[in-house]
């Protein structure tokens, strides 16, 4: 397809934008450029291209298709999630303040306290649920206000919108992390956000077969700096992995669909089930938040967490289910299930982990696209034996 496709669909623009026929073929599919270098047409004349770590085609169609999904004006590559996120704190300098959520992924947290507090970075974790919470902390050191809605894995709702007017209001910026729900579900720069940040290895690859991250810039100011960041640490997505990613994009939209309505499915039977203490999933009608994400986002996801009430009967949950597999990340194909507290999130010390509510009789579900009876029966077995 050729032209700007920005006034599609999404769906159209999933498939199509930044992804025009190749010129030379005509493949519809952009071609794998696993190259290292270019040949210059003269001295000083190139084609667009010098070196693989600045450029390469791969990974600019698949920046330009994430960007236009999220409707930013540039997006950026890397080599995880992480690494996006490493990249988006160089923008943060010693004896500068961010706020964050106090809930945020675990490596997000390690690399927070562990790495850049060394470096006299200051950070402020708080109840980004609580617009007034994020109001108290802004000094006028803070930088950058970055929350995740919902949060890994407690599901805590953020305010998109009233947290870009704090943020902006003490001159910084915001930052959300939309890993959990997808540009499909969720476009925080139309509320206001700065910039976007995503694993991609989670949902928008969707197929546990690709490490990445990616962030989606609203201003120039910060699109100019994060290129010149992404060729400077080098922290770059490969092509291969690159076209994964743009693999797994085009069937965003169908993808996200199923896995929201077999999480409905799988929401109602647990919170129906004598075993569970509590279901934290956005979709209930009671959960903290539910009205505030119902007006930023256009549905609910498919990650569920179960509160078991005791780690032995999480322990038995996670030793006995057999379709969903016991495993680390989220957002493929495939139901995954994990214990937060030793997995996710280990790297939390376990009074914080107290302090935020994340206990050790917490499951984590990836709600998958599998056959939902199949999902259901996995469940209701495993809990039999709880």
């Amino acid at each position: 397809m050729k032209g700007d496709t920005r006034q599609l669909g999404f769906s159209t623009r999933a498939i199509h934008a930044g992804q025009p026929p190749d010129p030379r073929t005509g493949a519809v599919a952009v071609p794998i450029y696993q190259t290292s270098t270019y040949v210059q047409l003269s001295l000083g004349e190139h084609q667009g291209y010098e070196y693989a770590r600045v450029q390469n085609p791969t990974r600019e169609a698949l920046e330009q298709n994430v960007a236009q999904l999220e409707g930013g004006l540039s997006g950026h590559a890397f080599a995880s999630g992480m690494a996006a996120i490493a990249s988006l704190m160089t923008l943060v300098k010693a004896g500068e303040h961010v706020v964050v959520s106090r809930n945020v992924y675990g490596g997000t947290y390690r690399y927070f306290t562990q790495i850049l507090e060394r470096y006299q970075v200051a950070f402020s974790w708080v109840d980004s649920s609580r617009l007034d919470a994020v109001a108290a902390a802004m000094t006028p050191a803070t930088r950058l206000v970055f929350i995740e809605t919902p949060t890994n894995p407690v599901m805590d709702i953020s305010d998109i919108a009233g947290t870009a007017e704090i943020a902006h209001a003490h001159g910084a910026l915001l930052v959300v992390d939309n890993t959990f729900l997808s540009p499909y579900l969720q476009r925080p720069l139309e509320h206001g956000a700065d910039m976007v940040v995503h694993s991609t290895t989670k949902f928008l690859n969707g197929h546990s077969d690709s490490v990445g991250g990616a962030l989606v810039c609203a201003r120039q100011e910060e699109a100019e700096w994060l290129a010149f960041v992404q060729k400077s640490m080098g922290a770059i997505l490969s092509p291969l992995d690159s076209f994964l990613v743009m693999r797994g994009i085009k069937t965003l939209a169908v993808r996200m669909e199923r896995h929201e309505r077999n999480a409905a499915a799988v929401v109602a039977m647990l919170a129906a089930h004598p075993k569970v203490r509590r279901v934290l999933y956005p979709g209930l009608p009671d959960h903290p938040g539910h009205e505030v994400h119902r007006r930023q986002a256009s549905g609910f996801g498919s990650m569920v967490t179960l509160e078991m009430g005791t780690y032995a009967a999480a322990k038995a949950l996670l030793d006995n289910v057999k379709v969903l597999s016991l495993a680390e990340s989220l957002g493929g194909v495939e139901s995954l299930i994990s214990h937060p507290a030793t997995m996710t999130h280990a790297s939390v010390p376990a009074e914080r982990r107290d302090l935020l509510g994340l206990t050790d009789s917490m499951v984590r579900i990836s709600v998958g696209i599998e056959d939902v009876e199949d999902l259901l029966a996995d469940l209701e077995q495993a809990l039999a034996k709880v």
